[in-house]
């Protein structure tokens, strides 16, 4: 094991020469070189993603430490596809005056997250995996009171930071007693160590918790409704989206190669919380009135779906898990765009602000609507085959009544996505939302977005070739 093990991270090093480079640009650009720092930043990007598009096979480095799978590198293209949708959607709002003095440290703070996000995704050992956790956390605390000129957004930041710091000590604890009882931190060894005493049953639960908390489950969501809607509207997205696939991910890839022997134990976990986070997230969505908030708690229930993938701990699983990630990230990202253009050009957030936004606004209100059919889960939007196949998963291993459970609340969330559509089609307003233009980059990320709504879920074989990679776990 020496220093030649780094050339094996392809992906972590191409993005790490892209930090590099912008902080450069940033400390030392002149100012009118500087103007163009966005345009830089997303081209950038788009080599980084392009050139780690295509998955590579399985590489261990460091002495099994890092481990790279072929799966893992198809999640962390959709982790970039969908920060680069993000990027463009934030160009307006990040070179507006007030953010124009501060603007390169949004994206080295944003692109070191997504570093963190790397190091769980291809961790194989449970520090390199808190490293990973934490390099992504700090971050993601920063961006959510970047905003220093809103009451709110500094709020978001001070509660995502508290909140993340308790979640994170939990995990730290229910790590280290995992290496009291077993003697070791690698994943590869932990299986054999794994019996279900009473200590490791408590060290379980300790660690969990802290995926729990980044993906949002109930009752660990307390914290994402205000942190949603006070960090700015593209940081939203970024949480709802990217933060939530990585932790998703990580989390199926543990329970299911390390605590494959409490299998009974943590599924019957994830059937009472996958339960809870449902309806009660559905049941708070309908009262919400600000469509960030709104978003927060449909984001939520979304959650709970994907740990239906996760609770039937099979490739099959997987690979509708990665597949609900996917489109999950173009359908949340469609729907927040429409929200980040109309709140920077009005301020507006509100459903009842969206009465008759048709008459004024008909290409947002059509994204809106696909963006809210494909959440729903209406067919042929993309959003129906995920949950098709997520439900399938979940069904394979006999689980009848909690698939059953998962149906009946889609009836509820499709009455809230609804209601939305009512507002922007339906009701009347005397003063509706005036006609807003877009700049190119939100544009395009929205064009990529609807496609992808329409397209995904039509084009079987995207979803084989995750199954693909997907086999063996």
């Amino acid at each position: 094991m020496g220093y030649s093990n780094f050339l094996f991270l392809k992906e972590e090093l191409s993005l790490i020469a892209m930090i590099i480079i912008l902080l450069v640009y940033d400390l030392f650009g002149s100012k009118k070189s500087l103007n163009y720092f966005h345009p830089v930043a997303c081209i950038l990007f788009l080599a980084h993603t392009l050139f780690n598009f295509f998955p590579t096979g399985s590489i261990e480095a460091f002495g099994g430490m890092y481990i790279d799978s072929p799966i893992g590198d198809v999640v962390k293209t959709i982790l970039n596809v969908g920060t680069l949708l993000i990027l463009m959607q934030t160009s307006n709002w990040i070179n507006s005056e007030n953010m124009l003095i501060r603007r390169g440290e949004f994206y080295i703070i944003l692109f070191t997250s997504l570093l963190g996000m790397y190091f769980m995704i291809s961790a194989g050992n449970f520090l390199l995996f808190f490293i990973g956790i934490e390099t992504a956390s700090i971050p993601m605390a920063l961006l959510s009171a970047y905003d220093k000129y809103k009451h709110e957004s500094a709020e978001a930041g001070a509660k995502y930071i508290l909140t993340a710091t308790f979640a994170s000590g939990l995990s730290l604890y229910g790590i280290s007693l995992i290496y009291g009882t077993v003697g070791t931190l690698y994943f590869a060894d932990l299986p054999a160590g794994i019996d279900g005493s009473p200590l490791q049953l408590m060290a379980f639960g300790f660690f969990v918790v802290g995926l729990f908390f980044k993906i949002s489950l109930v009752p660990f969501h307390q914290w994402t409704a205000d942190v949603y809607q006070g960090a700015p509207t593209s940081v939203t997205a970024y949480f709802s989206v990217i933060s939530k696939g990585a932790g998703a991910f990580v989390l199926m890839n543990i329970l299911c190669k390390i605590f494959s022997n409490l299998v009974t134990e943590w599924q019957s976990v994830l059937y009472v919380i996958i339960i809870a986070t449902i309806t009660i997230a559905n049941l708070f969505a309908i009262r919400q009135h600000n469509l960030k908030r709104f978003l927060a708690y449909s984001s939520i229930s979304q959650a709970g779906y994907i740990m239906l993938g996760v609770i039937s701990g099979s490739a099959m699983g997987m690979t509708s898990l990665v597949y609900y990630i996917l489109v999950y990230m173009v359908s949340n990202l469609a729907a927040f765009g429409v929200i980040g253009i109309i709140e920077q050009r009005t301020g507006k957030l509100t459903v009842n602000d969206y009465n008759g936004l048709y008459t004024t606004n008909p290409r947002l209100s059509f994204v809106m609507m696909l963006a809210l059919f494909s959440l729903a889960g209406i067919p042929p939007f993309a959003g129906f085959f995920s949950k098709f196949f997520i439900f399938a998963a979940a069904a394979q291993q006999g689980f009848y009544v909690l698939v059953f459970i998962a149906l009946l609340n889609t009836i509820i969330s499709l009455y809230y996505y609804l209601l939305i559509v009512k507002a922007m089609f339906i009701n009347k307003n005397d003063n509706p939302i005036e006609p807003v233009k877009s700049d190119i980059y939100t544009r395009i990320s929205l064009i990529v977005c609807s496609a992808g709504i329409i397209t995904i879920g039509l084009i079987s074989a995207i979803y084989e070739n995750i199954e693909v990679f997907s086999f063996g776990v």
